[in-house]
């Protein structure tokens, strides 16, 4: 009989970036040594909480940053509603001048009252 014609060659290394990084990683980290017997299942649970805070934490960063953007907005409708606050009280102001009024009511045939107001006193008991 003749020996074994079909031979398994060894497997080879891939040069590829990825296996040659992931690898490399594997190699400093020596992670063979902690997974001998298994998957440490102890762990997991400390794993897992802090994989939640750290979800945690990047979700309340997000919602602060979203918040201040919502911030800045609103700022700027205030200063906007101010300044149109602003510029309608001056306008009123100027329209409700003595003056203005005037010359508003002059289409109506409405004149000034040249004499001042005056007082109407009521004795005590009358009204």
């Amino acid at each position: 009989m003749t020996g074994n014609k079909f031979k398994i060659k060894p497997k080879t290394k891939s040069k590829g970036l990825a296996s040659g990084v992931f690898a490399g990683i594997e190699r400093r980290l020596k992670l063979e040594n902690y997974f001998e017997e298994g998957f440490p299942v102890k762990y997991l649970p400390k794993i897992l909480f802090v994989l939640a805070l750290g979800l945690i934490y990047i979700s309340n960063t997000h919602y602060a940053e979203k918040t201040v953007r919502k911030i800045n907005i609103i700022q700027a409708e205030v200063e906007d509603l101010r300044a149109d606050y602003t510029t309608l009280k001056s306008d009123l102001m100027f329209a409700s001048k003595q003056s203005e009024v005037a010359k508003k009511v002059k289409d109506l045939e409405l004149k000034e009252s040249l004499s001042p107001p005056f007082k109407i006193e009521i004795p005590e008991g009358e009204y």
